[in-house]
């Protein structure tokens, strides 16, 4: 009996193996289980060709968004946070331990999140843990509960329900995470540094980059090398902003530390003399740097000194992001960019002369490494079938209004960008078709666990 598919996408240019190819992917039960040339003959109960215009690729795994869910639900949420990542063509976040009450420190409080996520979730969603000060030494019991990793931050997180942790503390945490080779992803801002440099602030965006000098980073990625040679353990550098800290990184990778360094789009998109006075949607710490600085990070990524891209997705509401007339030194900082991140990514990318493949690499197969998940970041016979129509000529203008994201503001407003992201697939059913509607809970996205 000939087998029926549930799925068969066919595509003249698809990402398999490392290269743009015509084929056909058939998919059952959520996997896809067969690729072929574009004109096999397949039986399926929905079968689709992509017009010449768009490119089947897998689906974004962003390893870097606050839901903030629960306790901050008027900030985000997983209904509008997954809802805008998957018209983004992203499938899978991770989502991090603060600013959600309580953060994630403790299997009870990941438990929470589960049962805040479960109903809501469009794409698939996992969950980072956290190292804070009470925690440490009681990190393995969240390890075992299916956290992804633990997030610490090396200077204060704006938030008092999330301490940071000392030079100390970070070697202990190190030490802990080493015994059951749990992975440690790190906030690093040198405090002392910060305090050096603190300031009167201001609606002058140079002020507040002056606040939060590379000097910050370089000294807080040191500490993180340090305790690596130490401890032999594993370690994440989140948003990268400082090239500065670049020759420690590219030292210690040459020695064969276990560490991987990651930077967001908006540090590849914009560059501080383009940031307005008062512009505080483009406030985040650490901050974006000059022209540069952010051609240093282009560079990083090419030569594999920084290993992926992830958003940082860190959104609040209109009035703390916009409180104190402008003020960059009182406004809350973080971008929101879940739902443009590829779109962004692939515009200053292109610019630049880099192709779409190194994209995909970036932020679909390098944070599926980065976490672990096997199944995802590819399109490959065994893997989770999920992919994304994407038009990567194709032109938008981003209108913050009518964005998936809770709070309808975004420091890529009215920004024109290439590709346009037109059908989402998560385990081969519909999450996002632009030119119709998609009923929410239609599919659901699984949660997911470390394994």
């Amino acid at each position: 009996m000939t087998e029926i598919h549930d799925l068969v996408v066919r595509a003249e240019h698809a990402y398999v193996d490392g290269r743009f190819q015509s084929v056909a992917l058939a998919v059952t039960a959520g996997k896809i289980v067969s690729i072929t040339g574009i004109d096999a003959p397949f039986d399926a109960a929905t079968e689709i060709t992509l017009p010449d215009s768009q490119v089947l690729i897998p689906g974004i795994v962003d390893t870097h968004v606050h839901v903030n869910e629960p306790g901050r639900t008027d900030w985000e949420g997983f209904a509008s946070a997954t809802r805008a990542a998957a018209a983004g063509g992203v499938t899978t976040i991770l989502d991090m331990p603060l600013n959600s009450i309580p953060p994630t420190t403790t299997p009870d409080a990941l438990q929470l999140k589960r049962e805040a996520a479960g109903p809501q979730a469009s794409v698939d969603v996992g969950f980072w843990g956290g190292a804070i000060p009470d925690s440490l030494g009681h990190l393995e019991p969240l390890h075992r509960a299916g956290v992804f990793g633990f997030k610490a931050f090396l200077s204060p997180s704006g938030v008092d329900e999330f301490p940071h942790l000392s030079t100390e503390q970070l070697h202990a945490a190190l030490h802990e995470l080493a015994g059951f080779d749990g992975l440690l992803i790190v906030h690093a801002e040198d405090p002392g540094v910060l305090a050096e440099h603190e300031n009167a602030g201001g609606v002058g965006y140079e002020a507040f980059v002056a606040s939060r000098p590379q000097a910050a980073e370089k000294t807080a990625i040191d500490h993180v090398i340090d305790g690596l040679r130490a401890t032999g353990a594993r370690a994440h550098i989140l948003h990268l902003s400082a090239a500065g800290a670049l020759p420690a990184i590219r030292t210690a990778k040459a020695e064969g530390l276990r560490l991987t360094v990651e930077t967001c789009p908006h540090y590849l998109s914009f560059a501080a003399e383009g940031i307005p006075d008062a512009a505080t949607q483009y406030k985040c710490c650490p901050p974006i740097r000059d022209e540069h600085n952010r051609e240093l990070l282009w560079a990083a990524l090419v030569a594999g000194d920084i290993d992926l891209i992830a958003s940082d997705h860190s959104p609040s509401t209109k009035e703390l992001k916009f409180a104190h007339g402008g003020d960059f030194a009182l406004a809350w900082g973080g971008i929101s960019g879940l739902q443009v991140s590829l779109p962004a990514v692939w515009t200053a990318a292109r610019a630049q002369g880099i192709g779409l493949d190194s994209v995909i690499e970036w932020m679909a197969v390098a944070t599926s490494r980065l976490a672990g998940l096997a199944t995802k970041g590819s399109l490959s016979v065994g893997a989770d079938a999920d992919f994304v129509a994407f038009a990567p000529e194709e032109t938008f203008t981003v209108v913050a209004q009518e964005l998936q994201h809770k709070n309808k503001l975004s420091a890529f407003d009215g920004r024109d960008l290439f590709g346009v992201v037109h059908s989402t697939w998560l385990a081969g059913g519909a999450v996002f078709l632009r030119d119709s509607d998609i009923e929410h809970g239609r599919v659901r996205g699984t949660l997911l666990t470390r394994t």
